[in-house]
């Protein structure tokens, strides 16, 4: 005896499918709960288009806690001469955007104790141009440095659900986001734990949350050499 498919739940999943291929972004829950009638479980509407596209030439998946559909990952090849290849971000951006990507929140002065050497204004500028990192806030320490962490465009990219997902050391080289030899004491801290940085900092006044209005689809940066 088969079971009747709930007439409403069918719908949901259906209106949720349409809305995540119309959409030129992931959508979180709460974004589709608010296109949908009130009371609709979007959560279970997700669980069964995740089980019905399973194995299909896409896939449902979660990226900083939202949710899109993509090419699946055995099958990227095919799209390989339909894209134009991103231009990869210098090695001196490579670097600074892994270490704030597992040290944040982290200052520009701790940035340069982990490279080993000066950060250039332009560096930092990129990344924060791309996107890919955050000012947080400012440090209660003399001076009041700025703090920098990454954004939702960085899990994106990289296809994290979250900081907790973010990989090891040999997965790091693999993925791109590290390309460099490691300076002596680098280490691989868990980002997703509350450290004592991020809890010695306030949020930034309104000169320094500015944001930069213009928006990349393509990592970029050039050979901009520090100094």
């Amino acid at each position: 005896m088969t079971t009747r498919e709930d007439p409403a739940a069918g719908l949901t999943a259906r209106s949720v499918e349409a809305l995540l291929f119309a959409a030129a972004e992931p959508l979180s829950l709460a974004d589709l709960a608010l296109r949908l009638p009130e009371g609709a479980e979007v959560a279970e509407a997700i669980a069964d288009l995740r089980r019905r596209y399973a194995g299909r030439g896409v896939d449902l998946v979660e990226v900083a806690g939202r949710w899109r559909f993509q090419t699946a990952d055995d099958l990227d090849y095919l799209m390989v001469q339909e894209r134009q290849e991103p231009r990869r971000l210098s090695r001196a951006a490579q670097e600074t955007l892994a270490i704030i990507a597992y040290h944040q929140p982290v200052t520009r002065a701790e940035i340069e104790a982990v490279r080993g050497v000066q950060a250039s204004r332009g560096t930092l500028d990129v990344l924060l141009e791309l996107g890919l990192v955050r000012m947080r806030g400012r440090r209660r320490t003399p001076g009041r440095p700025v703090t920098y962490g990454t954004t939702d465009l960085f899990l994106e990219h990289y296809g994290l659900a979250g900081l907790a997902d973010l990989p090891g050391l040999a997965d790091m080289k693999a993925l791109g986001l590290l390309d460099m030899n490691l300076p002596p004491g680098f280490s691989v801290p868990d980002p997703s734990r509350p450290t004592d940085a991020a809890s010695d900092e306030d949020p930034l006044d309104a000169e320094g949350a500015e944001e930069p209005e213009f928006v990349q689809d393509f990592l970029g940066g050039g050979d901009r050499q520090d100094g």
